[in-house]
């Protein structure tokens, strides 16, 4: 008995809902996770989200933003083994890229979708393979919530308030309920609630 893949978004978000800051803020809006980021027990708890996963999604400021960081981290002796491993995933895993504006992807491994998100997501679903794991594009996640196409969302509440930048949810998603699937708190501070699809 086969089973689709399931389709898993990772996001951060500050108390106030915000999954960004103002790119004025530094780092394009995500300063606001750099101690979190950084901290061993969280690189620990996502490791454990990255291994499962074989495709990654991305939109394209994610996209640019890892492709402009990560491959010179997979060989720097400065780099922590876990970082190092983070950096191999990255750039070897099957990356796709969702946007109005990137003609082409020069990362290894990655391509920008030709189709619409909904009808790549449902192919890729589809395909045998482990998770398709969404790299904290606010706009991805909403339009796969839209298209109910998420099965499980891991919102990481970082402990700071931006008071502005890009919403996680904005407007007026579609109704729809989840189940807690867990609760993980960080000594950072930060709490990680996974929810899934019944």
């Amino acid at each position: 008995m086969s089973h689709s893949r399931k389709v898993v978004a990772q996001v951060h978000v500050s108390i106030d809902g915000y999954s960004a800051g103002s790119p004025d803020d530094g780092m394009g809006g995500m300063a606001f996770l750099q101690d979190h980021a950084s901290h061993e027990q969280s690189a620990t708890y996502f490791e454990g989200v990255w291994r499962g996963a074989d495709t990654a999604i991305m939109g394209r400021t994610n996209y640019e933003g890892f492709h402009g960081f990560w491959p010179s981290v997979v060989h720097s002796p400065d780099a922590s083994p876990r970082d190092r491993d983070l950096a191999t995933w990255l750039d070897t895993v099957e990356k796709v890229v969702f946007s109005t504006t990137l003609e082409k992807a020069d990362w290894q491994n990655a391509r920008v979708a030709k189709q619409d998100l909904e009808t790549e997501v449902r192919e890729l679903k589809a395909a045998p393979g482990r998770d398709i794991l969404v790299l904290n594009s606010a706009s991805i996640i909403r339009a796969l919530v839209a298209a109910d196409l998420l099965d499980e969302l891991r919102i990481t509440i970082v402990p700071a308030l931006l008071g502005g930048g890009l919403r996680l949810f904005e407007g007026n998603p579609p109704y729809s309920t989840w189940r807690l699937g867990g609760v993980c708190t960080l000594p950072t501070g930060a709490v990680v609630l996974t929810y899934e699809r019944p």
